[in-house]
């Protein structure tokens, strides 16, 4: 595994243009606050959904950095959640990274296999037994499934957190793992990292 694989140069070349795209819309409202025929507020959320565009594709593009480091298949990983969004099938699926997360979790069932995207979606598909717990990875393998992760107990203002989302924030809390979300009533994805939830580009893909 490459611990300095974190370029993904089309994926940054987009977040830069976004970026740059950004600051001339911003400019070009500087420009016209001196026009008093000028209302500005149409324009600042054109820039608020610019700007939640570029969140989300910056979390896709980080998601992979954090990923490759700790795993060959974030490739794998990322075909995954995509297509469990695309069939809104919920999902939780851990990534441990450098903490070991087995001493903060109820362990599921014993799995033992190379993470695959058939392997994982069978898991997830609504009626499996497995479906309703978390998937754990470590390195290139899927440990375990339907394990119980720790909840968080902060409130997020503005957000309604389903279990899968206050475990995946539990887990990042608690150790440096990566938890990935796919939610069942939405079809978004989104990770926890360090005690925060970041959304994901969907609307385009995130393997590179």
């Amino acid at each position: 595994m490459d611990s300095n694989n974190c370029d993904f140069s089309p994926m940054k070349q987009q977040l830069e243009d976004g970026i740059q795209n950004l600051i001339l819309l911003l400019q070009s409202n500087l420009d016209v606050l001196s026009n008093e025929n000028y209302c500005l507020l149409g324009s600042l959320e054109d820039v608020k959904q610019h700007l939640i565009e570029i969140e989300s594709m910056a979390a896709s593009f980080y998601l992979n950095c954090y990923l490759s480091s700790f795993t060959d298949t974030y490739e794998d990983l990322s075909t995954t959640v995509q297509n469990l969004s695309k069939h809104r099938h919920g999902a939780l699926i851990v990534v441990q990274r450098v903490d070991s997360v087995e001493p903060i979790i109820q362990k599921g069932t014993t799995i033992g296999a190379l993470v695959t995207p058939k392997l994982l979606e069978s898991i997830f598909y609504p009626g499996n037994p497995l479906h309703d717990g978390a998937v754990l990875i470590r390195g290139n393998e899927v440990v375990s499934a339907a394990n119980v992760l720790p909840l968080t107990p902060k409130n997020i203002e503005g957000k309604k957190l389903g279990t899968r989302h206050r475990a995946a924030l539990g887990i990042s809390e608690k150790s440096d793992a990566l938890a990935l979300v796919v939610s069942e009533e939405t079809g978004k994805i989104s990770f926890a990292l360090d005690g925060k939830l970041y959304p994901i580009n969907t609307k385009q893909p995130i393997v590179f």
